[in-house]
């Protein structure tokens, strides 16, 4: 795609991360980092690095994402973590599986495929896999990770009205595209071990509070 895309990383002190991604951005695709009251210095290093920063009012990743989506411009949005376990210069390969516009709503996830020791836990990984199952039972789709590197087009997105503010909203975003018929489909990325502090699948209590999140949106999002 020749126009600019527009890539949204919500933040979380994410210091020791964001210059190696940040300096792997593709060209034609602009990074928002969405700084959600980070106490280290993420902001002003996305702010040296050509990034342009938001700050997400309320706490929360799914808060943050949102802020992003509001945020952004490009017909075209893509967003993914912050904490270097992804590689940006895969992104083209990702919003290449999006297709034209003529196809018609469409939403791509990056199947995470792990690369180095440690890159993704067994208790976030089972996690995952119990999830995705019950995702694909509840919205007819077959997919097999929720992954955090994902693409989709924003008018499109805002339709959607997505509601959660907290961990459930990757989830949420694809049950309402599945229920609005948009074509769902999955490309391979690679998955390292993360820069910093993990907060959420590097530890079993951010694990937890995840997987908690998802399956309320599951119990509250109709088919």
């Amino acid at each position: 795609m020749n126009d600019v895309v527009d890539v949204i990383l919500p933040c979380l002190n994410e210091a020791e991360a964001l210059p190696w991604v940040l300096s792997r951005m593709p060209a034609g695709f602009r990074a928002i980092v969405v700084d959600n009251a980070s106490t280290d210095d993420s902001a002003a290093i996305a702010l040296d690095h050509g990034a342009a920063v938001v700050e997400a009012a309320q706490r929360g990743f799914g808060a943050a994402c949102h802020a992003g989506l509001l945020a952004a411009s490009a017909d075209v949005v893509c967003f993914m973590d912050a904490d270097a376990s992804l590689d940006p210069e895969e992104l083209p390969r990702v919003v290449a599986a999006l297709g034209t516009r003529e196809r018609g709503p469409g939403l791509v996830l990056g199947r995470r495929r792990p690369s180095g020791r440690g890159a993704w836990p067994m208790h976030a990984r089972l996690g995952n896999t119990v999830l995705a199952r019950s995702l694909n039972r509840r919205a007819g789709t077959a997919l097999n990770d929720l992954g955090p590197m994902r693409a989709a087009r924003r008018a499109g997105l805002l339709g959607l009205a997505l509601a959660d503010r907290r961990f459930g909203y990757p989830l949420e975003m694809v049950l309402k595209a599945a229920a609005a018929g948009w074509t769902i489909t999955e490309v391979d990325v690679a998955y390292r071990p993360r820069r910093g502090r993990s907060k959420v699948t590097g530890t079993v209590g951010g694990t937890v509070r995840a997987v908690r999140d998802m399956r309320r949106v599951l119990a509250e999002v109709a088919p």
